[in-house]
């Protein structure tokens, strides 16, 4: 099960959460249609190579990340979208693109767009296209430890 390493480190840490099933979806819109949630609630990973090294971003999923912004606010040199290739082998156990956004569980830098400091809760993919993880958004920051600035288009 792709979001078991995920819930021990919430259950770990005293986390309340819900897990919500949905059928298989793989887009944004398609997420939250499935589980019922607003886009802006919805949180979305997206892995980038900041001068050549992978980090990973979370936005809420109706936004796409400017990368010159990211460039900008972070004073890199080079900012660019990363191939699945690049870090399929970064998540064992989660589906490419389902990726839960918390960094620290991966060894990389995390990124939080401040837009998503506005939700009381944060809903994300747990690992799989078929389960999302709903818990409070402090909860989240203050367990995933994210760089919060600002990178939207």
């Amino acid at each position: 099960m792709p979001a078991q390493k995920l819930k021990e480190f919430l259950d770990r840490n005293g986390i309340r959460y819900v897990s919500i099933r949905h059928s298989p979806a793989y887009t944004a819109p398609e997420i939250a249609a499935a589980a019922h949630i607003h886009g802006k609630q919805l949180a979305k990973t997206v892995i980038v190579k900041i001068d050549g090294k992978l980090a990973m971003t979370v936005l809420p999923a109706n936004y796409h990340v400017n990368l010159e912004v990211l460039k900008k606010s972070l004073g890199a040199k080079s900012v660019e979208l990363a191939g699945e290739k690049e870090f399929k082998d970064k998540f064992p156990g989660c589906e490419i693109g389902a990726m839960p956004p918390f960094g620290n569980l991966y060894g990389m830098d995390l990124y939080a767009e401040d837009a998503l400091e506005e939700n009381e809760e944060i809903v994300f993919n747990a690992g799989s296209h078929t389960e999302l993880i709903r818990m409070s958004y402090k909860d989240f920051k203050r367990l995933a430890e994210p760089k919060v600035i600002s990178f939207l288009a």
